[in-house]
């Protein structure tokens, strides 16, 4: 694919700019619709278990293909003699720590990491230390700090700043640690055609304060 992974564009500082926010949002809801084709249009459906910005390629107008099936598997109902765990570190769903038997909702939650990583320009697990990705001091950071400061988040414009933090409201809900509490694909992708009413500047959203915003249907 033209323009590589989306982990190649992330790690270099002058693509990484060319990147722009609403090329940005136009990516995270490519991969969403990807997802949710596989796991309720395919019959049987189909998961892909192992989503990472590596294997999310980019054409010449940024268009995101998911790539890379190896480990993909028909979602049946005898899929229970599964025993393979597959995945990437810091992509996979915390559940798969005790259990070796995928579901859609271990995609949901590799889409919320790669769509956080999108937006903040590394992995989100960069941003913050183990011992505090639990804790209220997470809470209380302030959204424009982990965004990508290599597209100047101050000066997002108002509509790239309302896509951008309704992307992330929907990470957060993708990455709940309760698989049966994380939205389906279908939802996610219909969600990330809301609109967020932004009522205040971007510069005073905590991540905390993602989980009490209203998203309203176009």
């Amino acid at each position: 694919m033209e323009r590589g992974s989306l982990r190649m564009i992330l790690s270099n500082d002058e693509r990484a700019r060319e990147f722009q926010w609403d090329r940005r949002v136009n990516l995270v809801r490519g991969v969403a619709n990807a997802l949710s084709y596989m796991h309720h249009e395919c019959s049987p459906p189909l998961l892909h278990r192992d989503l990472t910005s590596n294997n999310i390629l980019l054409d010449l107008d940024y268009q995101a293909h998911v790539s890379d099936f190896g480990t993909a598997r028909l979602l049946r109902p005898d899929s229970s003699n599964w025993t393979a765990i597959a995945g990437t570190i810091g992509y996979i769903a915390p559940e798969l720590a005790y259990s070796t038997i995928p579901t859609e909702k271990c995609d949901v939650y590799s889409f919320g990491v790669v769509a956080l990583e999108t937006i903040m320009g590394k992995h989100p697990g960069d941003h913050v230390s183990p011992e505090y990705s639990s804790s209220l001091q997470t809470e209380s950071m302030m959204l424009k700090d982990v965004l990508d400061q290599r597209l100047s988040p101050s000066t997002l414009g108002l509509q790239d700043a309302k896509d951008v933090v309704l992307i992330a409201k929907v990470a957060f809900e993708c990455l709940q640690a309760n698989p049966r509490l994380r939205p389906t694909m279908e939802q996610v992708s219909r969600e990330l055609c809301f609109h967020v009413p932004l009522d205040v500047p971007l510069s005073a959203v905590s991540l905390e304060q993602l989980r009490n915003l209203d998203v309203e249907k176009f």
